[in-house]
């Protein structure tokens, strides 16, 4: 009997062969099929896929993460498609189901997700080899977080301006943070996949940001650079903050990017 793997709708899918064509409209998964050598399988990805950078730009691009081109989808012929809850649209998800054999739903929400994910494509893909691999790495980051105390620090991360957007509790990216005692404020939990998960701010109506002790700027979804940073130096609301950039790729990027990201924040945490 082939193995099979269940994903984060609860579907368990066969194991899909060397013939399986794979679209994936999930940046940080796109990345991790090529880290599991899935390169001649992948067949179509979004605008935002750009690692590997050498190896994406051989990959027909179908939209975006959210703005997805099902024409182009359909005219590639996927055998499977992988999602994401966050990032996709459960309508676009249904029009693509008319055609689309497998689609694979994935929603990691803490950084020892990951070890499932590769698991998962591991097991769908014929990879488990190099799942296994992953998963060592992975754990061993994970351990090396888990020996050190670090001193918590409340911490505001920031996403989007204009308006100002963070991360609720339960996000992967808070998640992340935690693994270095950071712990994200305001202090919500987003629930069901929306907009609860990513709440708006308004500075003059954040009676919690008095505690705040670190600002993080992220360099995605919105690239914040060194002049906004300044800006809120400058805002007397802030006075006594740590204001600072941060990578959001390496913190908000599941799959094997976790590897590192991890790595970079128990750098980030060490630092005076």
């Amino acid at each position: 009997m082939q193995p099979r793997a269940v994903d984060a709708a609860g579907v368990a899918h066969e194991m899909g062969g060397p013939g399986a064509r794979i679209v994936s409209l999930v940046p940080s998964i796109t990345e991790l099929l090529f880290a599991l050598g899935l390169d001649r399988q992948i067949v179509g990805r979004t605008g935002f896929c750009v690692h590997p950078n050498d190896k994406v730009r051989q990959v027909r691009k179908v939209g975006g993460t959210k703005a997805v081109n099902i024409h182009a989808i359909r005219a590639l012929r996927p055998t499977h498609l992988i999602v994401n809850i966050d990032e996709n649209e459960r309508d676009t998800i249904e029009q693509l189901r008319a055609f689309v054999p497998h689609i694979i739903v994935t929603h990691p929400l803490t950084p020892q997700d990951n070890l499932s994910l590769y698991s998962l494509l591991g097991t769908i893909f014929d990879r488990a080899q190099e799942a296994q691999r992953l998963s060592e790495a992975l754990e061993a980051r994970l351990h090396e977080a888990a020996a050190q105390a670090f001193p918590a620090q409340n911490v505001l991360y920031l996403i989007w301006c204009e308006p100002w957007m963070t991360v609720a509790r339960d996000t992967y990216i808070a998640a992340m943070l935690r693994l270095v005692n950071w712990q994200t404020l305001p202090d919500v939990e987003g629930g069901a996949a929306g907009a609860a998960r990513y709440p708006t701010l308004d500075f003059e109506r954040a009676p919690w940001l008095a505690g705040v002790d670190r600002i993080l700027l992220s360099s995605e979804p919105y690239r914040f650079t060194q002049t906004h940073c300044d800006a809120l130096k400058r805002d007397p609301r802030l006075a006594g903050k740590r204001i600072e950039l941060i990578d959001g790729e390496l913190v908000s990027w599941y799959g094997v990017r976790a590897i590192d990201g991890i790595g970079y924040l128990l750098q980030r945490a060490a630092a005076p």
